[in-house]
């Protein structure tokens, strides 16, 4: 009997499927596509744009983005700068270009804070004139005649400018006559474009082709 019941398990077991082995699932992760990326996004920064006085007229502050100690009235430039330890300020004149103006801050804070100034044009400090003393009349004298030199600077580079502009834009002219030493070199060759070809006769013709008859170039026995 236990053999019959042996028997009939070991038959169920053969014709059941074999179970197959259980695995997790599988998580795929799509790359994404890089022959589309997407666009990078914008970058803001601060843009340096060339102020006027009147466009700086209506701003808060009124100071220039770039110079130190100067602020804009009338169209023109006023440089001035504060004395140390004081609420008063020197007045150091008024000017019609903002890098004049500058060139003035650059004397009184050279005068006043020597080592420690903060200059607007600091490549120029040894060609700043020296005030005569810390008063405010020899510091405005001073900074009167740097911003005549930064005008003088100005006109000078602008002149360099217009010069390699215009050697750029004119061509190199070639005397061709003066080249090969033949003064009538340009009239010799309009007069010899104005000269009809000659003609050539119907007798010349024939004899021409008489020729190339009786005669092969490829010939040569």
């Amino acid at each position: 009997m236990a053999d019959q019941t042996q028997s009939s398990n070991v038959k169920k077991q053969l014709n059941q499927p074999p179970s197959l082995p259980q695995f997790p699932p599988l998580s795929v992760s799509i790359p994404p596509d890089v022959s589309n990326p997407p666009p990078p996004p914008p970058i803001v920064g601060p843009s340096i744009t060339t102020m006027s006085p009147s466009s700086l007229a209506g701003s808060p502050t009124g100071k220039h983005p770039l110079y130190r100690g100067i602020r804009p009235r009338g169209g023109k430039w006023v440089s001035e700068i504060r004395e140390p330890r004081k609420t008063t300020r020197i007045w150091l004149g008024t000017y019609p270009k903002a890098e004049m103006a500058a060139a003035a801050y650059d004397v009184a804070a050279l005068a006043l804070k020597g080592n420690e100034a903060i200059l607007n044009f600091p490549e120029d400090v040894l060609r700043y004139p020296v005030p005569g003393s810390a008063s405010p009349a020899d510091i405005r004298k001073a900074a009167a005649t740097a911003a005549t030199m930064k005008q003088d600077k100005i006109e000078e580079n602008k002149l360099e400018v217009d010069k390699v502009e215009k050697e750029g834009s004119e061509e190199e002219f070639i005397d061709i006559e003066a080249l090969f030493d033949m003064p009538n070199l340009l009239v010799d060759m309009a007069g010899g474009m104005m000269v009809s070809p000659p003609r050539m006769g119907n007798s010349d013709d024939r004899d021409l082709a008489e020729y190339n008859e009786t005669v092969s170039l490829w010939n040569y026995d």
